[in-house]
């Protein structure tokens, strides 16, 4: 694949959305230069649907391709661009690889993204009404299981889903570090996950996230903060 034509890739992302994070880490990491778009999906704009119909950020051209859904995407940069790698050789590593990308994707989104940051940003950014105390608090207790399961994974393993950096790890990356930009996460509660995201938070690939920023919604003084 040629990196020297950014003109040619674009990513419709929106900047606080875990999946376009997701593929934004995985581009980077593998010297993927992209043109970000950002796009208010939401407002279902027309053009934007004939990209994906499903709604959905993020969206990746890449030449005359257009690809939608976050795995996916970042399987296919896997595909044709396997190195750096992020997923592992054997069958039972990618499986555990897969298995934790869907825990957060789905599990921990349900549960602690969409309540959180969903309530606290979204309802505001897309004319939603105030934040509903109930799910507020039901996404704050739900974060403390999450990062406790984390900090047990990490205390057997270098990284989430092994003893190399994978896609696990910059799927859970992607939704703690939306979380962080609204300080949601206690990163007193466990020393292991901290040093966990003080590394990725440290890698080249995570500068673009460290630069985001969103009207209305000042970063907290630790945000890009490499030592915290």
């Amino acid at each position: 694949m040629q990196n020297s034509r950014p003109a040619a890739h674009r990513l419709y992302h929106f900047p606080l959305s875990p999946f376009s994070r997701k593929v934004r880490l995985s581009l980077a990491e593998k010297r993927i230069e992209v043109e970000l778009v950002e796009e208010r999906y939401w407002e279902q704009d027309p053009e934007f649907m004939r990209r994906n119909p499903a709604g959905k950020v993020p969206v990746l051209k890449l030449g005359n391709r257009m690809m939608s859904e976050s795995t996916a995407i970042c399987e296919y940069l896997e595909e044709v661009q396997p190195d750096p790698p992020l997923l592992p050789q054997s069958v039972e590593a990618r499986y555990e690889v897969r298995r934790l990308v869907g825990w957060f994707d789905d599990k921990f989104n349900r549960e602690v993204t969409s309540k959180l940051l969903g309530e606290r940003v979204f309802k505001k950014v897309m004319g939603g009404g105030y934040p509903d105390s109930t799910n507020v608090k039901a996404g704050a207790r739900a974060i403390k299981y999450h990062l406790d399961y984390m900090a047990w994974l990490l205390d057997q393993r270098r990284w989430l889903a092994g003893n190399e950096l994978s896609l696990a790890d910059f799927a859970a990356a992607a939704h703690l570090s939306c979380l962080d930009y609204i300080s949601d996460v206690d990163w007193n509660r466990s020393e292991t996950v901290k040093d966990w995201y003080a590394k990725i938070k440290s890698r080249p690939a995570f500068r673009s996230l460290l630069a985001d920023q969103l009207p209305g919604f000042p970063q907290p003084s630790h945000y890009a903060d490499l030592d915290f």
